[in-house]
């Protein structure tokens, strides 16, 4: 059958995988289970209630909530009839929230518990906004998720078939309200038409042998819905984690055959492995080292040799099977996006027998322009892989990767101007980002446009592939490298405060809070140390000339960070304003 609107996805499961189970989640310590039939009635019974309490096509209904099955049963009850979803992360700030729920005029919402049923309720008292909640969660006093459910039941009329007819691949499936790193948010419109194309080039990536999966990363974001409706397209059953503090436990359970993930996740699994090894002793550490060593000079498809790869069976027996085991024991791929990965951590993945295919894509492109693959050939470490097919990309004159494809949204809601900033009369999205292409065929992405500075004396700074380089340091759990029109580079650094406390222990230095360590000048000389270690890498106006060192954590709810990981550069600056300014005005290095 035909694919052409995301609600098809239904209908084709239904028939190529009738018997597997669609949806898992766990709660209270049992995975509940919904096969295919299940999830595609109780979805029906959603579109029905929906109409039945005046929900009609082109409304606005949102869903604030983390990873659930009630979360796939409102998205697609809510496409079935033609009205458009609205995502919203659970940890929004109010203004954030206040601005989409009039910007795009929502109607009702789902909210997924008593905490963000309460924001919402104090913003829909303060605004005024006309708003329907129902929650997934029973709260007194709140409609409960169930209501609509039995609503649909109660009046299946009219024939949903007239309102699936009606949708056309062109038609708007969500509206996406991203705000990057910068700026008020802007609501992404992107079409049925827009994630057919992502999920059905996309599934030509991933083995067959693939059919379990788990699910953490937010599904309010593009990456993780996409990939949701290609897992559905593929017959892959989706185990949604409890949260991300029981990842460890859900992957034991689960034995996931591949999920997505987002570097910074990576760089932690990485470097609790690394911690552990340097814990052990004697004959055990000397052949951990050696694995891991052999690991970081791994190279794809063979190419280091048959001495080569008869040590590396070794070492994956006797070392990397205990990492695959950490992920489940069956991990075939795992799919990196949302910013650059280190390649080192690729390349030391896929020496276990791991394979991290990183991708690149961004919300306008619903979300993948390129990812690597699990097939020999189709796979570069350092790149983000070959462009996906039906996708063309160029670089304009100023380095800029410019897309234009099936994938590109409409534009921006109720901003004309803010689209015509960013795809030109040719139809090509200009994404913002640096790219090239190695040898004609896998991307590489070297900087965000924006983020790229000019020094006072006239030079370019990339500050990412400085920042990449300097995150391979166990003492650096984050780091943004400054300086605009400024004499020379400069960071402030965010100490891995764990890996700090255990260096402190060996060196006899007393550990007592973060705000006192990160003064103390022994602390301060490693750091330097470490600086100057990575430094190297660079050209001479890149290097990064003084450092400060701070205490609190960046994060989502801080917003510092964005909801995949990313740094808000303009966010931190302002924060450390002082601190911007007292590197600049001092005249000594740290020593």
């Amino acid at each position: 059958m035909a694919i052409t609107r995301v609600f098809d996805l239904l209908p084709y499961n239904l028939e190529k995988f009738p018997k597997a189970d669609m949806l898992a989640h766990k709660e209270s310590g049992v995975w509940s289970r919904y096969a295919t039939q299940q999830v595609a009635e109780t979805i029906d019974y959603v579109s029905y209630g929906l109409l039945s309490i005046g929900i009609q096509k082109n409304d606005k209904v949102a869903i604030m909530s983390p990873n659930r099955p009630e979360w796939n049963f409102c998205d697609f009850g809510i496409m079935q009839i033609g009205a458009t979803q609205v995502p919203m992360y659970p940890t929004l700030a109010d203004a954030d929230i206040e601005y989409i729920l009039k910007d795009a005029g929502i109607k009702l919402i789902f909210v997924s518990d008593k905490d963000i049923c309460t924001k919402i309720s104090q913003v829909k008292a303060k605004t005024g906004v006309e708003l329907e909640i129902y929650s997934y969660e029973k709260i007194s006093g709140v409609k409960h998720w169930l209501e609509i459910v039995e609503a649909g039941k109660a009046n299946q009329q009219p024939d949903l078939d007239a309102y699936r007819a009606s949708v056309q691949p062109d038609d708007l499936l969500t509206l996406i309200y991203t705000s990057g790193t910068t700026g008020t948010p802007k609501g992404v419109m992107l079409t049925h038409g827009n994630l057919v194309s992502n999920v059905l080039e996309s599934s030509k990536l991933y083995p067959k042998e693939i059919n379990r999966a788990l699910s953490f990363l937010p599904m309010s974001h593009i990456f993780e819905r996409m990939v949701i409706y290609m897992y559905i397209y593929l017959g892959i059953s989706i185990y949604y984690a409890q949260s991300m503090d029981t990842i460890v436990a859900d992957m034991q359970d689960v034995k996931p055959h591949c999920f997505t993930t987002v570097p910074r996740l990576l760089e932690k699994v990485y470097d609790r492995i690394v911690a552990k090894g340097s814990e052990l002793t004697g004959a055990k550490r000397a052949i951990f080292d050696w694995a891991l060593k052999l690991g970081l000079k791994y190279e794809l498809d063979g190419a280091n040799g048959w001495w080569y790869e008869t040590q590396l069976k070794i070492a994956r027996k006797l070392v990397f099977s205990k990492w695959r085991e950490a992920l489940g024991g069956d991990i075939i791929a795992i799919v990196s996006g949302g910013a650059a990965l280190q390649p080192r951590l690729a390349r030391v993945f896929w020496a276990a027998d791991i394979k991290v295919l990183e991708g690149y894509g961004l919300t306008e492109t619903s979300p993948v322009i390129a990812v690597n693959a699990p097939f020999p050939g189709q796979t570069k470490l350092g790149s983000v892989g070959p462009v996906l097919k039906g996708v063309t990309v160029k670089i304009a004159e100023d380095g800029e990767l410019l897309v234009k494809g099936p994938n590109v949204m409409k534009g921006y809601y109720n901003r004309p101007d803010a689209t015509a900033e960013v795809i030109d009369t040719d139809g090509f999205f200009h994404t913002g980002d640096i790219g090239v292409l190695l040898d004609g065929k896998y991307l590489c992405i070297t900087d965000r446009k924006k983020e790229i500075f000019k020094t006072a004396g006239g030079k370019y700074v990339a500050p990412q592939t400085l920042e990449n380089k300097f995150k391979e340091s166990p003492l650096i759990e984050q780091i943004i490298v400054i300086g605009e029109n400024q004499r020379f580079p400069a960071a402030l650094i965010l100490p891995a405060f764990d890996a700090l406390k255990d260096w402190c222990t060996k060196k006899g230095i007393a550990y007592t809070t973060r705000e006192e360590i990160i003064t103390n000048p022994q602390v301060i000389a490693k750091y330097q140390r470490e600086i100057d270690r990575y430094n190297v890498n660079f050209g001479h106006w890149e290097q990064v000339k003084k450092f400060e060192l701070v205490a609190d954590e960046w994060s989502i709810a801080g917003g510092e960070m964005t909801p995949k990981l990313s740094l808000k550069r303009k966010v931190i600056l302002k924060k450390y304003d002082k601190l911007v300014e007292k590197i600049y005005q001092a005249d000594t290095h740290h020593v």
